[in-house]
């Protein structure tokens, strides 16, 4: 699914709040073994605010949502995760695994990995600064700093070899 990029702020206002619907979204999938599939259709029914809607659930005050950003984010971070998972371990200090760290923390991870990986049309600052954004807003400790160590090492690797010429 291609998703156009944001035009102006309030659009990438959208997106910003799209990033964290779905570091919530990939964290309810993994806590409940659900598809994320069915997940993105439960927020998107009952919890998100899309551009064309005043209000959900009678909560006014929610912020808009990238709708479609925030799907696409989900369910290909959710299809590639295997992928993603064995990319994001080679960024992670030794002796450090994905299954070792905090639900929060590898569902940010995985979507921001997914962006970096197959959204070349958002650039990787961009990306990076909203993901450690968010970790700011989940955590108080040293968890900020490794989700910047990690995506800045993911996306030289992913990127990097995505340009690669063939030998």
């Amino acid at each position: 699914m291609t998703v156009d990029p944001p035009a102006t702020a309030h659009d990438a206002e959208h997106r910003r709040a799209a990033r964290l619907a779905a570091v919530q979204a990939l964290y309810q999938a993994d806590v409940s073994a659900s598809p994320a599939d069915q997940v993105v259709a439960e927020f998107l029914r009952h919890r998100l605010v899309g551009p064309d809607a005043a209000e959900v659930g009678g909560r006014e005050s929610a912020p808009v949502v990238d709708r479609a950003f925030f799907a696409a984010t989900v369910e290909g971070a959710a299809r590639a995760h295997d992928r993603l998972d064995a990319a994001l371990n080679l960024c992670l200090d030794k002796g450090w695994r994905m299954e070792r760290l905090d639900r929060v923390l590898r569902a940010l991870l995985r979507a921001a990995a997914w962006e970096l990986a197959d959204r070349d049309d958002i650039p990787v600052a961009v990306t990076i600064a909203e993901y450690v954004a968010i970790a700011d807003s989940f955590f108080t400790g040293p968890e900020p700093a490794l989700a910047n160590a990690v995506l800045d090492r993911f996306a030289r690797q992913e990127r990097t070899a995505a340009t690669a010429e063939p030998t």
